[in-house]
């Protein structure tokens, strides 16, 4: 066999080399071009909130998703980052469902396009639990929030003492991203306040005399005494029967915000001396006792017309309205008769679980 005839079959064998180790290259090169542009490279099954707390690189990441049950390549995730330039993603709160490129996925994270939350803000809270409830739902801590509440700074800017701004915090859902900083957050829940409340009710306050702050506090009375939205008003125009008759309101919410708790009250409650106890001041307390709901304020700019100087508690939960001192001690007695007789029942029926306990006891001993 000559030379030039096995240099030609070697050269060709190289070229076949060559071509398989190309061919394999482009299938390769293919494979992951497809892969890096599949519009599924990412599955989240169902609804899926990531929240990234800190600024995270491409194994945090992979760390994140896997606590959050995505499904995904874990190597092909790492070439793609690589391959496409995203090492670095911003803190936020990012939800997927469903299917995912890598460019949507890594381009969100990496620009921080945060997906908005519904915040909640319930009527009727405490103070500290609704600083609680706000801090828990957000990104920063509770000590961040209590301390812009209280900075001096920012209740002037918003013409706000400390005490006014709780009854400004209306109770709903407000749409707002994770990463809402305390001080954007509550100029938000103010704005929201002013657009709802202050600005379109002005008249109507200065038709009744009041002022904001003084239609807050009595929202934030009737948002306690109130169970049910449809009592609201009749409650509202009790209270204003009282106030406009310059008797003192004697509202068990008060007495109840300054003891500190909110339990069934007793005789000596209602002689803490206290400038929330409203049945020891005349008017209006120095400030809200809760954060009223929209209803509550309705019902405080729009009382219903009535004669009712009195109301006591029902079993169904809601009030019994009196114009007479007389009336209202015939239904207050109703009332106390109802509690004595459902406590009767209630001691009796834990004397026979008592009881039941001790012969399930003694059968057991047996």
């Amino acid at each position: 066999m000559s030379f030039f005839f096995l240099k030609h079959l070697a050269m060709r064998e190289w070229a076949a080399g060559a071509i398989v180790l190309i061919l394999s290259f482009l299938l390769v090169f293919a494979s992951r071009s497809l892969r890096l542009n599949d519009p599924a490279a990412l599955y989240a099954p169902v609804e899926t909130e990531l929240l990234v707390h800190e600024t995270l690189d491409i194994e945090g990441v992979v760390e994140l998703l896997d606590e959050n049950g995505m499904e995904f390549d874990h190597e092909e995730i790492r070439w793609a980052s690589g391959i496409m330039g995203w090492r670095s993603f911003s803190q936020g709160r990012y939800t997927f469902e469903g299917t995912v490129s890598y460019s949507d996925f890594f381009s969100k994270l990496a620009l921080g396009l945060q997906d908005p939350m519904t915040l909640r803000v319930p009527a009727g809270a405490s103070k500290e639990a609704l600083k609680v409830w706000l801090a828990r739902q957000m990104k920063f801590e509770l000590d961040e929030l209590k301390e812009v509440m209280a900075d001096t700074t920012f209740l002037s800017r918003h013409d706000l003492e400390a005490h006014q701004l709780y009854g400004r915090l209306i109770a709903d859902s407000y749409e707002v991203y994770w990463t809402t900083g305390p001080e954007r957050l509550l100029d938000r829940l103010l704005s929201e306040f002013d657009a709802r409340v202050a600005q379109p009710y002005a008249d109507r306050m200065e038709e009744l005399g009041r002022d904001v702050d003084e239609i807050t506090t009595l929202a934030s009375i009737i948002e306690w005494e109130a169970r049910y939205d449809d009592e609201k008003p009749a409650i509202s125009g009790l209270y204003w029967n009282r106030l406009n008759q310059r008797w003192r309101l004697q509202a068990d919410p008060t007495v109840n915000y300054a003891k500190g708790e909110r339990s069934r009250l007793v005789y000596a409650d209602y002689r803490i001396d206290h400038p929330y106890n409203t049945y020891r001041i005349y008017g209006l307390p120095p400030g809200p006792i809760t954060n009223p709901s929209f209803s509550s304020i309705e019902a405080a700019l729009f009382p219903e017309d009535h004669d009712y100087m009195f109301m006591v508690a029902t079993p169904e939960g809601t009030h019994a309205f009196s114009r007479t001192y007389a009336e209202h001690r015939r239904k207050s007695r109703e009332w106390t008769d109802w509690l004595r007789e459902e406590r009767r029942k209630r001691a009796e029926m834990e004397r026979e679980e008592a009881m039941r306990e001790a012969e399930r006891d003694d059968s057991g001993d047996s």
